[in-house]
């Protein structure tokens, strides 16, 4: 019915930088919320970065001033560029989105996730 689909992760050295991308399909009316989530090793699950239908965006302090979030209505997209990675990075990081159904309903969904990985 509606799906969200990571892509752009991989393995990188400290330092360098990643685009991860998300992209929404399905029976899909309306996009509201989109996020950007990460679980690290050993760790749960946490908040990496949002922004609401109006584009307004916010960030985890660990991120601030090295990741920017941004989204594309129209191709129901959300992406998340990374720079100056470091170790501390590594995780499989989750798209998150709400979106309305063609029948009204609002319904949060998750992606499957993508590896990233980045080397010292």
């Amino acid at each position: 019915q509606v799906q969200l689909v990571e892509s752009g992760g991989g393995l990188v050295q400290a330092g360098g930088s990643l685009r991860l991308s998300c992209a929404a399909s399905g029976s899909i009316a309306s996009v509201n919320a989109m996020a950007w989530y990460r679980q690290a090793p050993g760790k749960q699950r946490e908040l990496v970065a949002t922004i609401t239908i109006g584009g307004s965006t916010n960030y985890a302090d660990s991120v601030k001033g090295r990741f920017t979030i941004s989204r594309d209505s129209a191709k129901n997209t959300v992406c998340l560029q990374m720079n100056s990675l470091q170790p501390e990075d590594t995780a499989v990081y989750y798209c998150n989105s709400h979106i309305s159904h063609l029948s009204g309903s609002w319904k949060n969904y998750w992606g499957q996730g993508t590896q990233v990985t980045v080397s010292s």
